[in-house]
């Protein structure tokens, strides 16, 4: 590398402890022009145990295609750090990884062209069938012609119409302006690791009776000191254990009935009536699910 950039090392080669090897990454958004800049993350690929206060030679990005699309060269900003000593180690963060904001400039375009289209696909990020039928509409009723035909509950067919024929630009731009109310699926969200629970505003349930109990034993060991009084003449110090067992059999936990179709807020009620904590309200949820009273889809992270 030295000796590409006109850099000629010594006989004794170069040992520098401030080279690091790295891994670059970089997202080519669409329409991207030769002379634009774009964001590249520079992660360490070696042994190098910060990248804090690195510049980044210049290096060509690569794609699937092995061609080189961009170059990236700059100031690398990392947001941890570490220092250590003899005894401790202090790292914030991730010093092994960084950003350069803007350090690569785009050397070759993919070639699209947008405006002399005659059919335009629009896809949904949340597919769903509610959600596209209520896009096809809004825009049908915009253009006062039947353009907009949803395929699938992610891809909507949209036919140019002859007002807009070389300037599908203008076309995307006055779709985009449209308001619509996107559809909300009933799902709860569950997050095991983290004991996280969401639920959506459309989640019901039917009648179903909750009875949440629990069995914790807890054993305290307590030694004590025994010894013979002043001046005994026999007797011996000796340890003696004390041991204290604890038995809740959640005697306090009472029965809930939740009645059907009630709101999210009335869940989240009745559930908290029974004094649970989040760990406990997993299990419960999913149960309501098996018993086919929970009108939701449950998703576990």
């Amino acid at each position: 590398m030295l000796n590409r950039l006109g850099v000629k090392p010594t006989e004794s080669g170069l040992d520098s402890k401030n080279v690091a090897a790295v891994m670059l990454t970089a997202n080519l958004p669409p329409f991207s022009r030769q002379g634009t800049r774009i964001d590249v993350t520079v992660s360490a690929l070696g042994d190098s145990s910060s990248l804090l206060g690195g510049t980044l030679l210049v290096t060509p990005l690569l794609g699937a295609d092995g061609e080189v699309y961009a170059v990236a060269q700059g100031q690398v900003a990392v947001g941890g750090f570490q220092t250590q000593g003899n005894a401790e180690t202090v790292t914030k963060g991730v010093p092994t990884s960084g950003r350069i904001a803007s350090g690569a400039i785009v050397e070759r375009e993919v070639s699209f062209n947008l405006s002399g289209m005659s059919k335009v696909k629009l896809s949904l990020r949340n597919p769903d069938f509610t959600t596209a039928r209520r896009v096809a509409q809004a825009i049908n009723a915009f253009l006062g012609t039947p353009a907009a035909v949803p395929s699938d509950p992610t891809t909507i067919h949209l036919t140019v119409p002859d007002s807009y024929i070389n300037n599908v630009v203008n076309l995307l731009t006055d779709i985009e302006q449209l308001r619509i109310e996107p559809d909300q699926l009933a799902r709860v969200v569950i997050d095991e690791q983290s004991g996280t629970i969401v639920m959506g505003e459309n989640v019901r349930i039917s009648t179903v009776a909750i009875a949440q109990g629990s069995l914790t034993i807890r054993i305290t060991e307590t030694p004590q000191v025994s010894q013979p009084g002043p001046f005994a003449e026999v007797g011996t110090t000796t340890t003696v254990d004390r041991t204290n067992i604890d038995i809740n059999q959640g005697e306090d936990k009472r029965l809930t009935v939740l009645q059907p179709g009630i709101s999210l807020q009335e869940l989240v009620n009745g559930l908290n009536a029974l004094g649970i904590g989040p760990r406990d309200m997993i299990t419960i949820l999913q149960a309501i699910k098996t018993a086919g009273a929970l009108q939701a889809e449950i998703e576990v992270m």
